[in-house]
C-alpha cells in the first residue's frame, strides 16, 4: 500500500472532516472531482482509508458513563485471544478494543447509560466469561480528545 503526496494531502483533508463532496476535497488537493473520487476508491480499497465514520458525543445520546477496561485473560492461546476479539467486535457497548502488550491483554472503551447499565454489562460479559482472570475498570472522568486521525507522513519526490 503506497500513497504519493496528493493521496496525502486527501488523507489529511478527510481526517479533518469527511463530510466534504469530492469537489471541495478535490479543490483543496488540486485535483478534478472525478480524479479525487477515483483516489479515495483506491484508499479504500487498498485499506489505506478503513472507515468513513462520524464522532458521536456519547453523553449526548444517553451514554454518560465511560470506562477503560484493562482486561487478563486465563491463559494467551490463539483460541481463546480469537474467541475474546469475537466478543468485542459483537458488543455495542465496547466502542473501541485494543489487543495490547503490558499488564493486560486487552485494553477496551466501553460507554454506558449508568452504572447500574455498567454493572449488568460486566455480569455478562466479564464474569460470565470463566477465560477472563481480571478486568480492571477505570472511569473516565473528562474525554480530553476524542478522534481517529494519525499524522501523515508526506512521501518524498524520489
Amino acid at each position: 500500500m503506497q500513497y504519493d503526496r496528493t493521496d496525502a494531502r486527501i488523507l489529511e483533508i478527510v481526517q479533518k472532516n469527511n463530510r466534504l463532496t469530492s469537489e471541495v476535497i478535490g479543490e483543496m488537493a488540486g485535483l478534478s472531482a472525478t480524479a479525487c473520487q477515483r483516489r479515495l476508491k483506491r484508499l479504500r480499497s487498498e485499506g489505506i482509508i478503513e472507515a468513513d465514520v462520524s464522532i458521536v458525543s456519547p453523553k449526548t445520546v444517553g451514554r454518560s458513563i465511560q470506562m477503560l477496561v484493562l482486561v487478563s485473560l486465563e491463559r494467551e492461546r490463539a483460541d481463546i485471544i480469537d474467541r475474546f476479539k469475537k466478543a468485542i467486535k459483537s458488543s455495542p457497548e465496547v466502542a473501541n478494543g485494543f489487543w495490547v502488550t503490558g499488564d493486560a491483554d486487552f485494553v477496551l472503551y466501553v460507554t454506558a447509560r449508568s452504572m447500574e447499565d455498567y454493572e449488568q454489562f460486566t455480569r455478562k460479559f466479564f464474569f460470565g466469561n470463566p477465560e477472563i482472570k481480571r478486568a480492571t475498570t477505570m472511569v473516565v472522568v473528562d474525554r480530553v480528545k476524542a478522534g481517529f486521525a494519525v499524522p501523515i507522513e508526506i512521501p518524498s519526490d524520489d
